[in-house]
């Protein structure tokens, strides 16, 4: 299976967390317009992500003749449901600059908690997860 796209669409999204972290060490509220821009921008690569794997990667791997990467896909596929769910709310939340600038401390742990888990996850679907499925 070919999932050059998605390693891709990881690329994107770790690069727009660098980019709204580097925005908040700047501050926040000078950069509300542009933090808030970029999490709009963001959440579209996250939401089209989600839904090709949804759609296309984890019924393939449930389809494959090898048991163990189809549990490993259903066991992703479960943990990322809250993971989703997790950044989905912060993006709705965090989507206007009078949001951010309104609640900047707010703001920044909320950013701080949802995109760390984010992050890490990336980074295991990275060296976890993606290697397995390539090798099959």
């Amino acid at each position: 299976m070919n999932i050059d796209k998605f390693k891709h669409q990881h690329i994107e999204i770790l690069t727009c967390i660098a980019t709204l972290r580097d925005l908040v060490k700047s501050g926040i509220r000078d950069n509300a317009a542009d933090i808030s821009r970029m999490i709009i921008g963001m959440s579209s690569t996250i939401k089209l992500h989600l839904a090709v794997e949804d759609t296309i990667l984890y019924p393939a791997l449930q389809a494959t003749k090898n048991p163990a990467l189809a549990r490993m896909g259903k066991r992703f596929q479960d943990e990322m449901t809250s993971i989703a769910q997790a950044y989905l709310d912060f993006a709705r939340r965090w989507n206007t600059p009078a949001t951010v600038s309104g609640n900047p401390e707010q703001f920044r742990a909320d950013a701080n908690s949802v995109l760390k888990v984010l992050y890490e996850r990336m980074r295991k679907e990275d060296t976890d997860f993606y290697p397995v499925i390539e090798a099959s």
